[in-house]
């Protein structure tokens, strides 16, 4: 199979973003340019823009004398990714009350939900749970807000999977996300910006508990 450069190159940074979001790569851990470049039968250039397209996402960084390594997020950058999401949606929320419930995002809310139900990998789980979140970003009708929340990109999507992975948040997660439909479903605003505020609360603290835990 012939590919272009930039075609391979973003098969090659899919395949390694895989692996981090996965935990097969982890924090600080090098990515040798020539075992991916034998693995896809092609020369480092592919690889190397890879490796650059990574690092523009904030999933990979650059060190001197060591090379591209997996970023390892400092917890003052934890914290900030996950404020400035709180933030985010909070706005979201705003706007929903201004301009209204759109009920096409509001039932590919419930389809999402009933996916999260079925789903065990914890990582694919993860994934739902931002399609989730993103829905309630749309429903803002804001290009800003959207634009900023996807700028949060994998980094956001490291982190939550770590929250995820502690016993018990899942369902927990599962029946916070179900009861954020029903009052959306009742238009009940105020305490849907309570749920979603603690809900983003809870995060935050079970990755302060995982982190003190290390």
């Amino acid at each position: 199979m012939k590919l272009s450069n930039n075609a391979l190159s973003n098969s090659i940074a899919e395949h390694i973003t895989e692996q981090i979001i996965t935990g097969e790569l982890e924090p600080g851990q090098k990515l040798v340019e020539h075992i991916y470049a034998e693995e896809y039968g092609t020369s480092r250039a592919p690889v190397r823009e890879a490796i650059y397209l990574l690092t523009i996402e904030g999933l990979v960084e650059r060190i001197p004398r060591k090379g591209a390594v997996v970023k390892e997020y400092t917890e003052n950058e934890i914290y900030d990714l996950l404020e400035i999401r709180n933030m985010l949606e909070k706005m979201a929320l705003e706007r929903i009350k201004k301009y209204g419930i759109d009920l096409t995002l509001l039932e590919r809310m419930k389809k999402l939900l009933k996916e999260m139900k079925n789903e065990e990998n914890v990582h694919l789980y993860t994934q739902l749970n931002h399609s989730f979140h993103m829905c309630f970003i749309e429903m803002s009708k804001s290009n800003t807000i959207k634009d900023m929340y996807l700028r949060l990109g994998w980094p956001l999507l490291r982190i939550q999977t770590l929250s995820f992975e502690s016993e018990g948040n899942i369902e927990k997660s599962i029946a916070e996300h179900a009861m954020m439909i029903k009052l959306l479903s009742e238009q009940n605003m105020t305490e849907l910006s309570a749920l979603l505020l603690k809900h983003n609360e809870d995060v935050i603290a079970s990755i302060q508990k995982r982190l003190k835990s290390k």
